[in-house]
């Protein structure tokens, strides 16, 4: 793995802390609380953790709709008082049932999480590998569906493994985005640059931006670059206006990553003078002058 996917998927663990990369083998029993969600007053905010050796594991945290909480009496939770409640949340991958006493907004409990049989021997049909269980509650966490697979599948892309369907069903890779990216133009040669792809945000609305101003065909690796960079069509039309046209790529990357914006290349010429050389923007930030 690459160091930029790397540190995605690490960035990806921090926020989930579902998945097997992140966490040991669980026991049978997770703690939930639920209370009112702070983003959305619509929303209940469930969290899940298990504890083992003093440290936490398989953690998720994330807002429902109440209807997402199969059997949850919402009255039970919101009215005064303390009283016994349960729900459930199914998803493809695997289902987690919950029980517990709640009221004044507030519940706690424990749940017992199942594996989805036949989403294992999806897995292990398509050659992508036996899941564990952890690996089983991180893709019901993420909500990981048979129909990205499918896509994937579909697409020719390599066999993705058990985590790479984590990291692309948590970051909502889909059919219609794998679809629409191929006719940009663009397939990513591996799994792993598919989720770098979602992962920084490229998409084909923001890729056409570039092919309007004369950039179509850019490598995948140089839009990775200017994506993280957010180098954007205006900073390049910026460069066009003060005499700078049809820049390279790398050359955008390395101004942007200097901070050189086409409004310093301005204002470090006087009136009168000539613009500097493109070869000459970088000596000029560094040193203030042309050596």
């Amino acid at each position: 793995m690459n160091r930029p996917l790397a540190f995605i998927f690490a960035l990806m663990c921090a926020l989930l802390t579902v998945s097997s990369a992140c966490v040991a083998q669980s026991p049978d029993w997770i703690r939930f609380t639920l209370e009112p969600s702070t983003k959305d007053a619509a929303r209940i905010k469930a969290s899940f953790r298990e504890q083992r050796d003093d440290r936490d594991h398989n953690n998720w945290s994330t807002g429902f709709m109440p209807s997402d909480l199969i059997g949850l009496e919402v009255s039970s939770f919101r009215n005064s008082g303390t009283r016994p409640l349960h729900f459930a949340i199914v998803r493809e991958a695997g289902r987690l049932d919950c029980a517990g006493n709640g009221g004044n907004n507030y519940a706690s409990g424990n749940c017992r999480f199942t594996a989805d049989p036949a989403f294992e021997q999806l897995l292990a049909s398509r050659g992508i590998g036996r899941a564990t269980r952890d690996q089983m509650f991180a893709l019901t966490a993420v909500g990981a569906h048979r129909s990205m697979i499918d896509a994937v599948s579909a697409a020719r892309y390599p066999t993705p493994s058990v985590d790479d369907v984590i990291a692309l069903a948590a970051l909502g890779v889909d059919g219609r985005y794998i679809a629409e990216m191929s006719q940009a133009g663009y397939r990513p040669r591996s799994i792993h640059s598919l989720i770098e792809f979602k992962a920084l945000n490229i998409t084909p609305q923001w890729i056409a931006g570039f092919a309007r101003i004369g950039y179509a065909n850019l490598p995948g690796d140089g839009l990775v670059q200017m994506r993280a960079l957010n180098i954007t069509p205006e900073f390049i039309e910026g460069y066009r206006r003060i005499g700078y046209p049809n820049l390279p790529v790398d050359k955008l990357v390395e101004l942007k990553a200097l901070n050189i914006t086409p409004d310093f290349v301005r204002s470090s010429v006087r009136a009168g003078e000539p613009m500097p050389q493109v070869s000459e923007l970088v000596e000029i930030k560094l040193f203030g002058h042309k050596r």
